[in-house]
């Protein structure tokens, strides 16, 4: 560790970004303009969260999707089939429930078990009640930025550095990760605010010094605590989407992201805490998309 690093870290805390205060603000924005648009459109919104298997991870997610919906007035349309559904069953029920007109977005818990197809389910989602942006009609109206369902986490970390006032345009951005789910949606949004963007990934040739090029750096490769101080430049921006469960000397488990935190505090400028972090920021972004489906539905 160089001098100048060490003094750094001596001095500096980072800012946090507190993407559950923001998650809380926007949820209720959502429910406010929710009560006053129901009567004059005669339903609330609708989303159905689709859950196959036993995964106590998923089946805590979904829990937590259903009881934000309860809080700002989305009606759920929730479904949970056993490990053993066919694909023929998932596809049957997301056929119907794209002719639901109570129904304004459909999401599928994923990973699903092995013998399923995600991402042939996935396509099957009408585009405008796909509000996980995962469809490939809405992952190409990214591409060519047009107005589309956004992917929910991407659109979540933009919306927190929006919130921060952090600007984006001719800035160095790299994204440490390659998902359709983050890296890759994520990185055309980067893009699209004009900021000058680097794809890098766990095979990345030297990722320590491509990663301490950035001025806003973010972590998803699902890899705990894999930057360090070391890899990030002095007052970067470092915003980390991973969520990995580990368990301490004792043989309790907990969250930690893919940043380091204890050490990259004390050199970047703003950091996402883990969890309280992105992890918010997601399900209020599920929710404005659903918002939007059940607002562009309404004046159909």
């Amino acid at each position: 560790m160089s001098v100048i690093l060490k003094i750094l870290m001596e001095k500096q805390t980072a800012k946090l970004l507190d993407g559950k205060a923001l998650a809380s603000k926007i949820h209720q924005e959502l429910s406010q303009t929710i009560t006053e648009l129901q009567p004059k459109i005669g339903r609330p919104p609708g989303l159905a969260v689709l859950m196959v298997g036993d995964n106590p991870a998923s089946a805590a997610y979904v829990r937590g999707k259903e009881k934000a919906c309860a809080k700002v007035g989305i009606a759920s349309f929730g479904k949970h089939f056993p490990t053993q559904t066919s694909q023929a069953e998932i596809i049957e029920t997301i056929e119907q429930l794209n002719q639901d007109e109570r129904v304004d977005g459909i999401l599928v818990q994923l990973p699903l078990p092995q013998h399923l197809d995600s991402v042939a389910i996935l396509h099957q989602i009408a585009p405008e009640k796909d509000v996980d942006g995962l469809h490939q009609v809405n992952l190409g109206k990214l591409v060519r930025q047009e107005p589309g369902l956004r992917s929910c986490t991407p659109a979540g970390v933009m919306r927190l550095l929006q919130e921060y006032d952090i600007p984006l345009q001719g800035k160095q951005a790299v994204v440490v990760g390659r998902s359709i789910l983050v890296g890759k949606p994520l990185a055309l949004m980067l893009l699209a605010a004009d900021a000058t963007v680097t794809i890098a990934h766990s095979r990345s040739q030297n990722l320590p010094e491509i990663a301490k090029n950035a001025d806003i750096l973010i972590a998803a490769v699902g890899r705990p605590k894999f930057i360090t101080a070391e890899m990030v430049k002095p007052g970067a921006v470092v915003v980390d989407v991973g969520i990995n469960r580990i368990a301490d000397t004792s043989g309790k488990s907990r969250l930690v992201g893919d940043i380091d935190f204890a050490s990259v505090q004390r050199v970047a400028e703003f950091l996402t805490p883990v969890p309280g972090g992105v992890g918010p920021m997601t399900v209020a972004m599920l929710l404005q998309n659903t918002l939007t489906s059940y607002l562009q539905r309404a004046n159909e």
